[in-house]
Order: structure tokens, then C-alpha cells, then sequence
């Protein structure tokens, strides 16, 4: 995106209630145009609305919102035919061939009988489906059909695509292949805003992530930005007693034990200087864990961090701007 290109979507003051509940609390955010803005959240946070208001499916109550330049509530129209969106179940028809499939959404988006085959054609060579174009999409894997829908909801070629939790379900080999495919779509200039509840993929596939709890915005940034907000790594110690285990708790006081697993976390000893402070203390205590890993901050550590915190201005506090 250049310094003069508008962004692909813009909200202020963002409100929507069911009720007495409040989903969705006076939220601003921009999304820069050709890049991937990740929406992250528990279960029951408000992602999914926030994809329906911004496609169009329902209205917010309050709040001025742009997509593609277009006012969401005065032309949801010219909304419409910019964006497309992959939701969280699939739009495939199973009775249906993929070819079928894909040609019933270019006849919905009135392109003539040469056009639709045309862009069919296109769409099953880019989403590798076209040796299995005429076999029906029930009897595709779930990678396949994720691929199908996604090759459906580009037809109208749209400049921004809404994706919501689209590898829900899928293996890590498909789940790969679609994080390559949305990297393919924003390198050809596409928009894309995802909504996930995987933080690796979050972290693979986003330039900026906003975390959505309690109806507002606990953060925004930068995958490195949002990182710097958790507590630093650890290191894990495992041993092979309960003993061990308990004389290794004595030696390092700031650790958490788990008798299950018969091991010690560690926290703020993911340095060498840190580590070789612990390696110290059980060898005085001779205790000689049988192994040990470092854990640096991720995506998981803030999640945690923050959505575990109180919120004190209604769940906006820790912003990155």
C-alpha cells in the first residue's frame, strides 16, 4: 500500500447489541488495502458479527463504516460486488461436480456462458482442482472443498475478501496449502480479513492483528508488536521422579510445577545468562533434569495475557497504534 492509497476498509464508533447484550462496543480500526488484517478472539466474541456487519449480511447500530470506499450503509451494493467472503461453513453444494459448482456462481454473477467457462477453467487450474472437476464435491476432502469455496467466492474477482476461520477442520498439509493460497491472492494486489482462532496461522499469514474480547479492541499491531505486550519465555525442565520434580520446585521458587508431566516451567529464563542461573541453583541442589526446552514469547502468550486481563476502559487497554 502506498502512503496516498486509501484504506480497504474503515470503521469508527462501531456498535451492535442482541438485546441486553453488547457484542460489539464503539470499535475503530482500519484495514490497509493488499494486505492480511487477522481478527483474533475467543469463541463468542463478536468476529462473526463484525464479518457480517462489514459484508453487508446485518446492520451495526451505530458507527460509520467504508468498504472499498463505498458507505456500507448507503451503498451496500457497490459493497457487495467489491468484496467476497468465505465463511466458516462451506457454500459447496455436494450434489454438485466442482465444474457445476463453480459455473452456477458465475451464472450468478451474469457472466455470459463463454465467460463462465472461461473463468472456470481459470479457477480449477489456479486451485489445482481441475483433475477432479467432474467429480461431486461430496466426495471431496474437506482441504478440497475449502479450496472449492474459496474458488467460488473469487468468480466476481473481489478486492476484498473476507475469510472467516477458513482451515477450521483441516489437516496442517491442507491447511498449509490454503496459507499459500491467500498469500498468492494478496501478492496479486487482494485485501484479505481473517478472522482465526489458530494463532500460528495468525502469525504465519497476518501484517496486522487486532485481538476482539469482551466487545472491544485489547489490541492491535504487528505480530512482533503484539508479542512485546506478553511476559518473556521460559524454559521447561522435565525429570523422571517426583522427587526430583519436588527438590527442583524447592531450588527455583518463581517456578510452576506439574506433577502429571513431571516437569517445571520457568518463567523469564529464556537467555543464556537466565538459563545458566537455573542450571546453578539445581546443581547445588544436585538435581539433574533429563531435559529442557526454550519457550520464547508467541501469539499464544498474548492471547492469554490479554484476554485473561481485567479490562479497566471496557476492554481497550494495551493498544498498538
Amino acid at each position: 500500500m502506498t502512503p496516498t492509497s486509501p484504506p480497504a476498509i474503515k470503521a469508527t464508533g462501531l456498535r451492535k447489541s442482541y438485546g441486553d447484550k453488547l457484542v460489539l462496543d464503539d470499535i475503530d480500526f482500519e484495514v490497509p488495502s493488499g494486505r492480511i488484517w487477522s481478527l483474533l478472539g475467543p469463541n463468542g466474541a463478536g468476529k462473526t458479527t463484525l464479518v457480517q456487519i462489514l459484508s453487508t449480511l446485518i446492520r451495526p447500530d451505530a458507527g460509520t463504516v467504508h468498504v472499498a470506499g463505498h458507505d456500507l450503509l448507503q451503498q451496500p451494493e457497490e459493497v457487495r460486488r467489491a468484496i467476497g467472503v468465505t465463511g466458516q461453513f462451506s457454500a459447496v453444494d455436494e450434489l454438485l461436480t466442482g465444474e457445476e459448482n463453480l459455473l452456477m456462481m458465475c451464472r450468478l454473477y451474469r457472466l455470459s456462458p463463454a465467460e463462465s467457462r472461461q473463468r472456470t477453467d481459470e479457477l480449477l487450474q489456479q486451485f489445482e482442482l481441475a483433475g477432479d472437476a467432474k467429480k461431486l464435491a461430496g466426495s471431496y476432502s474437506g482441504g478440497m472443498k475449502r479450496k472449492l469455496d474459496l474458488a467460488m467466492t473469487l468468480v466476481g474477482r473481489p478486492r476484498i475478501i473476507f475469510l472467516d476461520e477458513p482451515t477450521t477442520g483441516l489437516d496442517p498439509r491442507s491447511r498449509r496449502t490454503m496459507w499459500a493460497i491467500i498469500r498468492a491472492l494478496v501478492a496479486g494486489g487482494v485485501t484479505i480479513f481473517l478472522t482465526t482462532q489458530y494463532l500460528e496461522e495468525a502469525d504465519e499469514l497476518a501484517d496486522r492483528i487486532a485481538v476482539l474480547h469482551k466487545g472491544g479492541f485489547v489490541a492491535q499491531g504487528t505480530p512482533s508488536e503484539l508479542k512485546q505486550l506478553a511476559p518473556s519465555g521460559h524454559i521447561r525442565l522435565t525429570f523422571d521422579s517426583a522427587e526430583q520434580l519436588a527438590l527442583a520446585a524447592t531450588a527455583l521458587t518463581n517456578s510452576e510445577a506439574d506433577e502429571e508431566t513431571l516437569s517445571l516451567r520457568v518463567p523469564n529464563a529464556d537467555d543464556l545468562r537466565s538459563m545458566r542461573r537455573v542450571l546453578d541453583r539445581l546443581d547445588e541442589a544436585s538435581v539433574t533434569p533429563v531435559g529442557m526446552s526454550v519457550h520464547n514469547a508467541d501469539l499464544d502468550d498474548v492471547f492469554l495475557t490479554l484476554t485473561s486481563q481485567t479490562a479497566n476502559d471496557n476492554g481497550k487497554q494495551g493498544a498498538v497504534r
